[in-house]
């Protein structure tokens, strides 16, 4: 029992590491929450600081869901890994260290997945460019992977998992409710680089 509030605890702090905002300050002398969207994720980098800060900042967001993941492992601990990245992924959205105002979950959520189902994780990502050179809304891709990995999860593998990710999809969806708003409005900004090089 110890051991897994530790878990949890330790899990919550990993994902409240606000790599956007280390980033953007130490790199660039910018707080990233004050350019964009204000979000502290990925997409809000990519946006703001440009390309290489914002597959840092990506990548150091799936990471620590990785390791969160990890933590049951690395501890000999009786918890399931996903179970353990869930407070990671809470952290990452309300993180302790940036005044509980952090992104959206999509990074963190497939960093939990990686450890897990690496497979799962990398069919996800596939389903998220697919659907991004499509719509060209990171959002709406993001939805989009998600549900992709509870229909993977449900034929792939086990019941737990499954039920764990509709539980990720559905906060991810929560947590894009304003871009989904913005998307019915016709004001949610494009990524327009992902089709630059088809078309020139």
């Amino acid at each position: 029992m110890v051991e897994t509030v530790l878990i949890l605890i330790l899990s919550y702090l990993l994902g409240s590491i606000p790599f956007a905002l280390l980033v953007g300050k130490l790199g660039f002398g910018i707080d990233i929450r004050q350019h964009g969207s204000g979000n502290l994720g990925g997409t809000n980098t990519f946006r703001v600081l440009g390309k290489k800060a914002g597959f840092i900042v990506s990548a150091s967001d799936v990471l620590k869901g990785t390791l969160a993941a990890s933590l049951p492992f690395l501890l000999n601990a009786d918890l399931h890994p996903l179970l353990a990245g869930i407070p990671a992924v809470i952290g990452h959205c309300y993180p302790v260290f940036a005044k509980f105002k952090g992104g959206k979950a999509v990074a963190t959520s497939g960093g939990v997945l990686l450890f897990v189902e690496p497979l799962l994780f990398l069919l996800v990502v596939l389903i998220f460019f697919i659907a991004l050179y499509i719509c060209q809304f990171v959002s709406l891709s993001s939805i989009i992977a998600g549900i992709g990995s509870v229909v993977l999860g449900y034929f792939f593998s086990d019941l737990l998992t499954t039920y764990i990710l509709i539980g990720f999809t559905l906060f991810l969806v929560y947590r894009h409710r304003q871009n989904i708003v913005r998307i019915a409005n016709g004001t949610e900004p494009k990524v327009k680089w992902i089709r630059k090089r088809s078309s020139s």
